[in-house]
């Protein structure tokens, strides 16, 4: 196993400046995990007595558990946009969702975090779901990714959408070509984990960037045979718990070739869970409404991350971040060239790492709905402005069905 302090020197020589080492240190690989739709209170280590997440709370007890993570809008594409730019997705014009229709994607001006990796000696991959842009210009492999398997937008978005039928059939991705056509989608977290595993093994000798954006738990939800009817908590804790496995199975794959004290690892959710879905959706545990809403189980997420040696285990930290903070902090971890246009993250290294570091200056995070803006927050005040949003309407089911609310601002 290659020695820690040269992964030590790797972060001192670009967080410190002055520093110098004797030798070309290895910079850290990055896998970046992001379930779709999982809720703040679907693992055990945030509070869930029901499903089963021993990987994922192991991965917590090795590293640091953040209750105070959100991203920048509470669905996928704006999401995404935010995490793979540093930017609100308002700023990249990038709010709402992406689907079969839509003509456009993330401007290629604008610097996403694999080119910027790559740029810097990185090999690049994702497995799962895409959801910036299925034009030609706006593919992963055209933005900084060497390898794609998965979809371009979101698995509803074909003949299994629960509500909406007659859409087209779901294309499945490998590179810039379609190659199947409404895949099994049981298949799908199995399918993206060996690709990964695979991944990590063909480049164990050279740092690497994995962005593991599974399609689960997003409905329709489905889970491999192996781990039906093996939760308490139906096929949506049989879809958790095959999530977690996969989660286990990289970082055994990291262990298997000697790179664990060489791997920084994320594990966070795009957004809150879709609760109208009843029984087929997650939790957001002692949080706010879900997805589509700014309310905090909308855009606050579980989010772990662990890296032996460099980052404290067995740590909670409850500071606010953002998913627009992941890219300049990792960009500087790495050495690697900045964007050149205007970001709205900054690095946030001393919280994420818990180095030793003057006071945090308060900052705000702004929290839009489309094109709207609809909460604030400053510390551990968070600012509500008057607006209307969506509310579950109805038992538990398996359908879609909402209402509109109105909020006074509380």
């Amino acid at each position: 196993m290659r020695a820690a302090w040269m992964v030590w020197a790797a972060g001192a020589a670009v967080l410190s400046p002055g520093v110098g080492v004797a030798a070309e240190p290895r910079h850290p690989n990055i896998i970046l995990i992001v379930a779709d739709d999982l809720g703040y209170g679907d693992l055990g280590c945030y509070g869930n007595r029901t499903t089963r997440t021993p990987n994922l709370d192991q991965l917590a007890a090795a590293g640091t558990r953040f209750t105070d993570f959100y991203v920048s809008q509470p669905v996928c594409t704006a999401s995404r946009a935010s995490l793979l730019t540093g930017c609100y997705a308002n700023r990249v014009s990038m709010a709402g969702a992406l689907n079969h229709q839509s003509r456009v994607g993330l401007d290629p001006n604008e610097r996403l975090l694999p080119e910027l990796l790559r740029d810097a000696g990185y090999a690049t991959a994702i497995y799962g779901k895409w959801h910036l842009g299925d034009r030609p210009p706006f593919l992963p492999t055209r933005r900084g990714f060497g390898d794609f398997a998965g979809l371009p937008y979101s698995n509803d978005n074909g003949p299994l959408h629960p509500t909406m039928p007659d859409l087209p059939p779901l294309p499945f991705y490998r590179g810039d070509r379609v190659v199947e056509r409404d895949p099994d989608q049981s298949r799908f977290t199995r399918r993206f984990t060996d690709l990964a595993v695979e991944f990590i093994a063909a480049n164990a000798h050279r740092p690497f960037f994995l962005y593991l954006p599974h399609v689960m738990p997003h409905v329709p939800i489905f889970a491999a045979p192996a781990f039906r009817n093996r939760s308490a908590a139906g096929v949506y804790g049989d879809v958790v718990e095959e999530l977690d496995a996969s989660v286990g199975e990289a970082v055994a794959a990291v262990r298997r070739h000697g790179l664990e004290r060489d791997t920084l690892i994320v594990f966070i959710s795009d957004n809150g869970p879709f609760l109208s879905y009843g029984r087929h959706a997650g939790s957001a545990g002692p949080l706010r409404e879900g997805k589509l809403t700014t309310w905090d189980g909308g855009v606050r997420v579980p989010a772990i991350m662990a890296w032996p040696g460099s980052l404290p285990a067995n740590r909670v930290s409850r500071d606010p971040l953002m998913t627009i903070d992941l890219l300049p902090t990792l960009v500087r971890l790495v050495g690697a060239k900045p964007p050149a246009l205007p970001i709205d993250g900054r690095d946030e290294g001393a919280v994420i790492f818990g180095r030793p570091a003057a006071p945090r200056q308060e900052r705000a995070y702004w929290f839009y709905a489309g094109d709207e803006l609809h909460a604030v927050r400053v510390g551990k005040w968070k600012l509500h402005v008057p607006h209307e949003y969506l509310t579950v309407d109805g038992p538990p089911g398996e359908g879609g069905r909402y209402r509109l609310e109105a909020s006074s601002g509380t």
